[in-house]
């Protein structure tokens, strides 16, 4: 599961066997609201993890709004797929022949990310965030 801040391009992932709605919900909540504080709102596709009722008890807990992205307007989820298709490009670099080790090379990935500047920012990620 990935995640970008649309401000500092900041982003989060970790290897997650399944994509559940609870995998989710603790995701939400410890890597993003526990590091880095409540969001105004969250933009997610309309995938089944991101819509239940327990996704909504979070909002509801923490009050912030979940948006969902149009399924008809690609561009409105361009930065999440940008970054995947970045993750994946950096993973393939580090990752050894078998490629069984990439869930164990993801901080490597996600450090190689976050200290590269972003043209847009002229800055990196880290000194935004």
């Amino acid at each position: 599961m990935a995640t970008t801040d649309y401000f500092s391009n900041w982003a989060e992932a970790v290897p997650l066997e399944e994509m559940k709605r609870e995998n989710v919900t603790d995701f939400i909540r410890t890597h993003i609201i526990y590091h880095y504080g409540v969001p105004r709102h969250i933009i997610t596709d309309n995938g089944k993890p991101f819509c239940n009722s327990l996704i909504d008890k979070l909002y509801q807990k923490f009050g912030f709004k979940q948006r969902n992205s149009s399924m008809y307007y690609a561009a409105a989820n361009y930065l999440a797929e940008a970054f995947n298709k970045t993750l994946c490009n950096l993973l393939k670099k580090v990752v050894a022949k078998s490629k069984r080790d990439w869930h164990e090379r993801i901080g490597e990935t996600l450090w190689a990310y976050r200290t590269t500047v972003r043209t847009p920012t002229q800055a990196t990620p880290y000194a935004l965030v």
